[in-house]
């Protein structure tokens, strides 16, 4: 008993600041849920790989529930117990996913306790729940379509569209409201813009190579029709458009003096994408290990990430609203 005393008084700070953190919202503690929102959606991104790289991908081979008559899995001769279980898994990471856009939507919406609201953070956030649900429903066509490659793909985007509405809430919880300035030439943000379109097209096509390639994600999935060299190929002219963007970019930044911030954001986009190239090359001599192509997923997430990093840091919106002083916070603090 006084173990478990012991335990609880060394958790409750950790609850108190946890539930402070959206009940009694600060600029800074919404910044931080919105970093969480980037992580999940990154992270279910993965884990929704490795479902597929393992043949799990009808390990529940029903939506909403996992087998016929259970909600959790349960015994058929169909698919083994390991399958249904990691399929199941990434299944219940969704409640995570949930939990953190729901974290988000709160956190904005008690930000204008202390007259800190911003309407906009309310917009942005209302999108995490919203594309929880939408990514939940999508999954049961993909299950229903026997992980169709079309499907499938359609459910990676909508992922990579997860991350971008969460990197958009960190990145516009950072700043002011004020009307968007340019920090760098027009033409420099122009070709961000569209490095940000090239990156989008390489995501695409990154798709129908995977719905090509030999990791369907269960026995009775189907194909893509095209010839996988082909489909390669275009895949690896396209890396190279993105890659030679980015250097574009990064010596026109260089060269015109643009803030170091900008810069040293174009630099760390072209090291992910030099990395994650050589993880695409190493992948395809190997003959496309389950493993690589993982981390592979990952690095394609990763570069979105540092990409639209990249394109906010090259304009600013003022300094964002000042926190409230502690002797504004307290009353509201003291009601609880």
């Amino acid at each position: 008993m006084i173990a478990v005393t012991r335990l609880v008084d060394r958790l409750r700070p950790a609850a108190i600041a946890f539930y402070r953190s959206f009940w009694f919202s600060t600029a800074d503690t919404m910044r931080r849920w919105a970093l969480a929102a980037i992580v999940v959606n990154v992270g279910i991104t993965v884990t929704g790989a490795a479902v597929r790289l393992t043949g799990s991908g009808l390990g529940c081979p029903t939506w909403p529930k996992c087998t016929s008559d259970s909600f959790v899995p349960a015994r058929v001769d169909t698919h083994a117990p390991v399958n249904m279980a990691i399929e199941f898994s990434n299944r219940l990471l969704t409640f995570l996913v949930l939990a953190v856009a729901a974290g988000c939507l709160l956190a904005a919406i008690r930000l204008g306790r202390s007259g800190q609201g911003r309407p906009v953070l309310i917009r942005l956030a209302a999108l995490q729940p919203i594309g929880v649900v939408v990514q939940a429903l999508w999954g049961g066509v993909v299950v229903h379509s026997v992980l169709n490659p079309v499907t499938v793909s359609v459910h990676f985007l909508l992922s990579m569209g997860m991350v971008a509405a969460a990197f958009t809430l960190y990145a516009r919880s950072g700043e002011g409201d004020a009307p968007s300035q340019r920090l760098v030439h027009r033409d420099i943000r122009t070709l961000g813009f569209f490095l940000t379109a090239a990156v989008f097209v390489l995501l695409m096509v990154g798709v129908v190579v995977t719905g090509t390639g030999p990791h369907s994600g269960d026995q009775a999935a189907s194909r893509f029709g095209f010839d996988i060299e082909s489909v390669v190929r275009l895949h690896t002219d396209v890396v190279w458009i993105v890659v030679g963007m980015t250097f574009a970019l990064l010596f026109s930044l260089h060269v015109t003096d643009s803030p170091g911030r900008a810069r040293r954001g174009a630099l760390v986009l072209l090291g992910v994408e030099l990395l994650q190239g050589v993880i695409g090359y190493v992948q395809y001599f190997l003959a496309v290990p389950a493993f690589l192509v993982g981390l592979h997923v990952l690095g394609a997430a990763l570069v979105w990430v540092a990409t639209l990093r990249v394109v906010f840091l090259m304009r600013s919106r003022g300094p964002r609203p000042a926190s409230p002083s502690p002797e504004r916070v307290e009353p509201s603090a003291a009601t609880v």
